[in-house]
């Protein structure tokens, strides 16, 4: 269904994404931020099945080089710590913001961006600083509250995990209190509740369900192609 396509970002510089084309009357399009790990088996599944239900899908990878390949397993944790010091590189995701750009660009509107972990900070970024964006759903960013004085530019929901020992619940309250009218949502799930290696199926499925609704709301209505 889905393929691995060659992007370029505005000054030229190359990289890769897993591009889903919808299967249906197109919803609008939607870039998906990927987690430390990568362009990962579960975030491809993911983008295929958004695919299903009427989103083109753009997932880029954020950190690697345009020929690395894209990763074969959810998590591998013996590269964990360079993965990380990768991210931290990046400033979680801050100086990858063109390729996201990039992504934005290369679609027709509406253009929706979520993001999970690492992603969940980036789309955070996305939404503060990218253009073109019509809402955005970010998962577990552990890293938005050193980001919470800036504004996000478009409708922006959050999710985080009551138990997520990554992610303190004072960070939470920090980026509440800097944004009292934000969405923010709390789960009974640790991290990554979305993914395999965190998997909380209810958290998992009404966190999914509340951003295709602020997808839909913001414009995600089915158009023919």
């Amino acid at each position: 269904m889905g393929e691995r396509i060659a992007l370029a970002t505005l000054d030229g510089a190359p990289f890769a994404a897993y591009h889903a084309p919808p299967l249906e009357a197109r919803r609008g399009g939607v870039v998906m931020l990927h987690a430390i790990w990568g362009v990962t088996p579960h975030l491809r599944q993911l983008s295929e099945s958004l695919a299903e239900q009427g989103y083109e899908v753009l997932l880029p990878s954020l950190m690697d080089a345009a020929d690395a390949v894209f990763p074969d397993e959810d998590t591998t944790p013996a590269i964990l710590a360079a993965r990380m010091a990768m991210g931290e590189r990046t400033g979680w995701g801050a100086s990858t913001l063109p390729r996201v750009q990039a992504c934005i660009d290369a679609m027709n509107g509406p253009v929706y961006a979520m993001g999970f972990c690492y992603g969940g900070t980036t789309a955070w970024l996305a939404t503060c600083r990218c253009e073109g964006l019509t809402a955005v759903s970010a998962f577990y960013g552990g890293d938005i509250a050193a980001y919470r004085d800036e504004t996000p530019k478009a409708p922006t929901i959050l999710h985080f995990g009551k138990t997520d020992a990554m992610i303190p619940l004072a960070d939470v309250d920090a980026i509440r209190e800097r944004h009292p009218d934000l969405p923010i949502y709390l789960y009974d799930a640790g991290h990554a509740f979305v993914a395999p290696n965190g998997h909380h199926p209810d958290s998992a499925r009404l966190s999914l369900l509340r951003t295709l609704q602020l997808f839909q709301r913001s414009g995600g209505t089915k158009t023919e192609a």
